[in-house]
């Protein structure tokens, strides 16, 4: 027994010399599974049993057509190559910084056109002046009836409450109140759309970066 003592001390000395260390066991070698912290804020994205999720995060209004396309594309090749139903996808397309507003109806772009064009940077493509209507409006509406939903950002919604506010001498609660219940087709307000986008790869969607 002394000899197979002395052995081991020995051998651990000797490893220990040469950097090795004995083999862990698998309980403690193994790191935790990582897991998300989920928050109420969030829990609308998970409100559904689609197999299929992917999330557009677009912030420049240039560049919006090409999400409304692209989110058409899905539901379309979904229904027709893969015989996919819409219960079976969400499709959620993140408005933030200078596409905010798209998420507006036409009777906001008629009463704050002006401002939303000058905070977007963006005009009417046709026309080269602000829009008194949503001019994405049709083709979200047509979406919209097949599953579509919007991802609204809180803190440019916020700053346009502000500039609204400060141009027509409004109260920004009464500005606010407005904007939140005029948008189009069903949509979350979420305290950040570049954390919203986050939160919902977090929950299995894929992200698909317009611009």
């Amino acid at each position: 027994m002394m000899l197979r003592r002395s052995f081991l001390s020995r051998f651990s000395a000797a490893t220990a010399a040469f950097g090795l260390q004995p083999p862990q066991s698998s309980s403690t070698s193994r790191p935790r599974a990582w897991e998300a912290a989920h928050h109420e804020q969030d829990e609308w994205l998970a409100d559904n049993a689609a197999k299929h999720r992917v999330i557009f995060d677009t912030w420049n209004a240039e560049r919006f057509p090409d999400a409304v396309q692209f989110a058409g594309n899905i539901f379309e090749t979904n229904k027709t190559d893969y015989d996919v139903p819409t219960k079976d996808m969400a499709v959620v397309i993140c408005v933030r910084h200078h596409t905010t507003p798209f998420a507006f109806n036409d009777a906001m772009w008629a009463k704050y056109g002006k401002v939303f064009s000058r905070r977007m940077e963006w005009v009417d493509p046709t026309t080269k002046e602000a829009p008194t209507t949503n001019i994405h409006g049709r083709r979200l509406t047509a979406l919209f009836a097949q599953g579509l939903q919007l991802a609204v950002c809180n803190r440019t919604t916020r700053a346009l409450v502000n500039l609204i506010a400060q141009q027509t001498d409004a109260k920004p609660e009464d500005v606010r109140k407005e904007l939140t219940s005029n948008t189009l087709g069903p949509s979350h307000f979420v305290p950040a759309g570049v954390v919203a986008v986050t939160r919902a790869q977090e929950r299995g969607y894929a992200n698909i970066s317009i611009g």
